[in-house]
């Protein structure tokens, strides 16, 4: 029995749950029963945590005639961890705690076409900018760029228009140039992971004080939890009454989608899943840049180039209504800069084409995501310390 690696899959279990938990924590009875451990393994873990600054006391409970309970919670602010989104046009990074709140933001222009050289040296300096403030250690970094990718390799792959990041080994370039770890992953894998998590933040109070801003670009702040969690009681408590599916629908400069079944990212094996933009909806359509005609992508940015937004919220809602009656998801969640522009009118779009198609009257609830994909890169930055890949 490999005795470290138990030890520290057993203290990701207990932060996992403090963290649902929130500031109102939970006593080491009821981390015991949760987990399995035996209560005197709990005592251990909790000591072991609290003497490197993660765990700390929330009061007590009240009394139900014995002695009251102490509880536990987890400490936000001893490690943070930086998420980068890298877009076609341009970058932003956030700096957030161990409760995924953003305590600091940068963002600015990025030409993805410039090739993967000029796009490490501006990951660095974005990462430099969100971390030079004075505060506790980084855990990591994680990057949220266009697919597709190996995310288990960290190796990029034949971005559709941008053949110079085929083969790129960003994870490892990265990691040399920043002496952190990296973990490199497809944008909309991120923004299902900040998305699906975004009922957890509700939990924990809004910082005192507001991010550093520098240039925002890209979606509004928000907290991404859940990234690669399993299923089980721990991922249960994990996404709290968040669904234990949905799809996130991102609308850029491209389209694609996240998904998130049985609580976590579902990558497939090659990473490829959730290529959503180019499944064909109009034989004989108009050329897309990946080489096939009439795909979702073409046809929902040729909308939005000509201003008309309800048809490509239209196009988007029929494309996702093929996905819904694929996966029978609980809730689909649309995110990007062409959503935030013009929210409602992609809600109602697209709720109305899968209320027309539903096959079932207990049809997905169609909402925006309410987080960025630069949140859920940091989110899966802090996966592994919360027992979670």
């Amino acid at each position: 029995m490999n005795l470290p690696a138990l030890r520290g899959h057993n203290d990701a279990l207990v932060l996992e749950l403090l963290r649902g938990a929130g500031p109102a924590g939970l006593g080491r009875t009821e981390l015991a029963a949760r987990t399995g451990l035996t209560p005197q393994a709990v005592s251990k873990i909790t000591a072991r945590l609290g003497a490197d600054g993660l765990v700390a006391e929330a009061g007590r409970a009240a009394s139900t005639g014995g002695k009251p309970r102490t509880l536990l919670r987890l400490v936000p602010d001893v490690r943070h961890a930086v998420g980068v989104h890298l877009d076609r046009d341009a970058l932003r990074a956030v700096r957030v705690d161990l409760a995924g709140r953003v305590v600091a933001e940068s963002g600015g222009p990025l030409d993805f076409a410039a090739g993967p050289e000029a796009a490490v040296e501006a990951v660095v300096r974005a990462v430099a900018r969100v971390g030079a403030h004075a505060g506790p250690p980084l855990v990591g970094v994680g990057v949220a760029a266009p697919g597709p990718l190996d995310h288990r390799a960290g190796v990029m792959g034949r971005v559709t228009g941008f053949p110079s990041w085929k083969g790129f080994p960003l994870k490892g370039v990265l990691e040399g140039r920043l002496g952190l770890p990296v973990l490199l992953d497809k944008d909309t894998n991120a923004g299902a992971a900040a998305a699906a998590g975004a009922w957890l933040r509700a939990t924990w109070p809004e910082a005192d004080a507001g991010a550093d801003a520098d240039v925002g670009v890209g979606a509004a702040s928000g907290f991404g939890a859940g990234a690669g969690a399993g299923a089980g009681a721990v991922g249960d408590v994990l996404v709290g009454g968040a669904p234990r599916t949905c799809v996130y629908l991102h609308v850029g400069t491209g389209l694609g989608a996240g998904l998130w079944l049985g609580g976590g990212v579902y990558r497939g094996a090659r990473s490829a899943a959730g290529e959503f933009g180019h499944q064909v909806i109009l034989l004989d359509g108009p050329p897309c840049r990946c080489g096939a005609r009439g795909c979702v992508e073409v046809l929902c940015l040729e909308a939005v180039a000509r201003g008309d937004l309800p048809a490509a919220a239209r196009i988007l809602g029929e494309a996702a209504a093929n996905l819904v009656a694929l996966l029978d998801v609980d809730r689909v969640l649309l995110g990007g800069r062409v959503v935030a522009a013009a929210p409602d009118v992609f809600v109602a779009g697209v709720g109305a084409v899968l209320a027309a198609r539903a096959l079932d009257p207990a049809r997905p609830v169609v909402a925006l995501a309410g987080a960025g994909v630069a949140e859920g890169a940091a989110e899966m930055a802090l996966a592994p310390l919360f027992g979670r890949g």
